[in-house]
């Protein structure tokens, strides 16, 4: 690998995950709007926006998807399983929740490394195996702190750790699958554009989009570009990971939860009680073991946020 490839890659993966980083300041913008309304816009015109990349490029085979049964189920499944991770982080983000879901995203890969261990028996190697106990120790002291479990953060974990699972058995680019993908969410994001279904799971009264004539123009204009705010930093992420080692993505990827976590905490203004840095504490201490195990060879896989 020369100097400049690796430099490119760098640059590349720097700047998706600084756009992931700042996606919570976007959807806390949207917020006038029902957060599975917004998700919905997110999957019909990351469908349009990536359908018509790929059909300028005259790439038609993801269309057909369904003609191989295994592919078809594959894809279902991650489609919903990537609908619903976004789905939680918008609602998360919007409902005052952005510290705990840079917590599921800290945590992710950890899940990722167990299930590669149970579904492609990879062994989990000792720096692994001590970084999972640490996060699984803070997840704990934040469950009896609090009286309950991180629900957020580890439903962001669990769904977005199972669709990357999903991705590694799907020989597709990553365009192809995001298109693939949204055009199986499609009908789901009508759903809840047009019917009662959004605002129900949103945790409101059963409301239609008439309310989007009584929003400002500008917040309609933004909401435009949620496709845009989904496959740019897909695009760049794809194009970096073909030029670096895991090892640097592995390190790279932390940029976006720890934008998220001074996002929530210095912006948002999320309270955040001192007996939390203690949880974080054992986050932070497991993220820097996975960072070490990448350095010596042990990582199988980088993860992508929403």
């Amino acid at each position: 690998m020369n100097v400049s490839s690796f430099t490119k890659g760098v640059i590349y993966a720097v700047f998706s995950y600084l756009v992931w980083g700042l996606l919570p300041l976007y959807w806390r913008f949207l917020s006038q709007i029902n957060s599975m309304h917004i998700l919905a816009f997110r999957i019909i015109l990351s469908l349009l926006l990536t359908g018509g990349i790929l059909l300028v490029q005259k790439k038609f085979s993801w269309i057909v998807f369904f003609k191989e049964k295994r592919k078809c189920i594959l894809m279902i499944l991650a489609g919903f399983a990537i609908c619903f991770s976004w789905g939680l982080y918008i609602w998360a983000v919007n409902g005052g929740n952005t510290i705990e879901a840079s917590l599921g995203y800290f945590i992710t890969p950890l899940f990722s490394i167990v299930l590669g261990m149970l579904f492609f028996r990879e062994r989990l190697k000792l720096l692994q195996a001590l970084a999972f106990a640490l996060a699984l120790a803070g997840v704990l002291i934040l469950t009896i702190l609090t009286g309950s479990p991180p629900w957020i953060s580890l439903g962001l974990a669990i769904s977005f750790s199972f669709y990357g699972l999903l991705k590694k058995t799907i020989t597709m680019s990553a365009l192809e699958t995001l298109a693939v993908e949204t055009l199986i969410a499609a009908p789901l994001g009508l759903l809840l554009l047009f019917s009662s279904l959004g605002a129900v799971l949103d945790g409101g009264l059963s409301q239609n989009i008439n309310y989007f004539r009584e929003l400002p123009l500008l917040t309609l204009f933004f909401a435009l570009f949620a496709g845009a705010a989904t496959t740019l930093p897909l695009y760049l992420f794809s194009k970096g990971a073909r030029l670096l080692p895991l090892s640097t993505l592995g390190f790279v990827q932390f940029i976006s939860p720890t934008m998220t976590f001074i996002t929530g905490y210095f912006i948002f203004k999320e309270a955040f009680p001192a007996r939390n840095f203690i949880v974080f504490g054992f986050i932070w201490s497991a993220v820097i073991l996975y960072i070490v195990s990448l350095r010596i060879g042990d990582g199988k896989k980088s993860t992508i946020p929403s």
